[in-house]
């Protein structure tokens, strides 16, 4: 057995069905933000870097297949298998509006402008809703040929990318038009599409392969072939130089970008890796199961234990670099002569 340093996740609980779906914010004044959504109907709001409950979202009537946050981390959205999407408030959770539709709908997505949002599920049809009018009808286009599983916005807003449950491929649309203008073509049913957060790879997931395509021409860059069949896959944003990948054996797994030799691989579910995204840092990254869990594993063990006492709902690093600032200070003004009692207090948790 290699003697790799295992550092626990941080595991968060709340939801009591599977977990479909998870979604980052990038990097706000007030840090960044995990919404997840499952199948319990009750997408959670999450601090990003320590996985701390924030609130839930109450209102839908059934599975909830897919969530994202605006860029601003202000608005959530869903849509559900109650057929409907909703917009809420992320701070207060209160639903802003909800759109109704005529099927279950399995896909959502801001717009990079977070003007507009995008809605596709089993009616074949991609809906584009003006938020700034959200009673007006949307924009649609009728000419996905399946049912949707995944969307995603390009190119300023500019193109559509989405693939479906029952073919392989992923679509590109071009806004203006209404028109399909490329397939990038798969063997499989596409099952996870992700842009990178420099705008330069399509990352794919499709049965036991996942690929990366230039987003700008389109062309195949990376093909690898996985351990098994894969549901979810996700690109390190900072440097892109790693990958994740999760599915069916339960694991998730990370590979190196440019040889797609794994370097690494995190057990812990009881259930089939449904989702899984890295951190707009890149310093960590979440993995969703069938078991209902939420996992958050570092990129980087650290020499400390730090992520092992913060998975026991300790103070993260961050909180704890300021506890020891402040401690400092006091020290320094009011000279005290025991210095380890902030200390102790910090690492109680440990």
């Amino acid at each position: 057995m290699d003697k790799k340093k295992v550092v626990a996740p941080l595991v968060c609980h709340g939801h009591s069905r599977p977990v479909v779906d998870l979604f980052y914010s990038p990097i706000t004044p007030d840090g960044f933000f995990l919404v997840s959504a499952s199948k319990d109907s009750s997408p959670l709001l999450r601090n990003g870097e320590t996985g701390d409950w924030i609130g839930t979202f109450v209102g839908h009537k059934g599975a909830v297949w897919s969530c994202c946050l605006d860029k601003h981390a202000l608005r959530v959205a869903t849509a559900s298998a109650d057929f409907s999407a909703k917009l809420w408030d992320a701070l207060t959770g209160d639903v802003l509006h909800s759109f109704e539709h005529k099927h279950i709908v399995r896909a959502c997505a801001f717009s990079e402008d977070t003007h507009l949002l995008l809605t596709g599920g089993m009616e074949k049809v991609l809906r584009i809703f003006d938020l700034n009018r959200p009673d007006a009808p949307p924009r649609e286009i009728e000419k996905s040929p399946g049912s949707v599983r995944t969307l995603a916005w390009l190119h300023s807003d500019q193109t559509i990318l989405g693939s479906c449950t029952d073919m392989g491929g992923v679509r590109l649309w071009d806004v203006r038009t209404g028109n399909i203008v490329r397939t990038l073509e798969t063997k499989s049913s596409v099952t996870s599409a992700e842009v990178s957060q420099d705008g330069r790879y399509i990352t794919t997931a499709d049965g036991s392969t996942v690929k990366f395509w230039d987003a700008n021409h389109f062309g195949l860059v990376k093909s690898y072939d996985m351990p098994c069949i894969v549901e979810s896959a996700s690109l390190e944003p900072k440097f892109g130089n790693k990958f994740i990948a999760g599915g069916e054996d339960m694991w998730v797994h990370l590979f190196d970008f440019h040889t797609g030799a794994e370097i690494g691989c995190n057990k812990g579910h009881h259930g089939p890796v449904h989702c899984v995204r890295f951190s707009p840092g890149g310093e960590s990254y979440a993995s969703g199961s069938e078991d209902g869990t939420i996992r958050i594993w570092q990129t980087s063990p650290v020499d400390q234990a730090e992520p092992e006492s913060s998975a026991a709902n300790g103070p993260s690093q961050g909180v704890k670099a300021v506890v020891n600032e402040v401690t400092q200070q006091m020290e320094n003004a009011l000279i005290v002569d025991d210095k380890t009692t902030f200390g102790e207090t910090t690492t109680a948790a440990d």
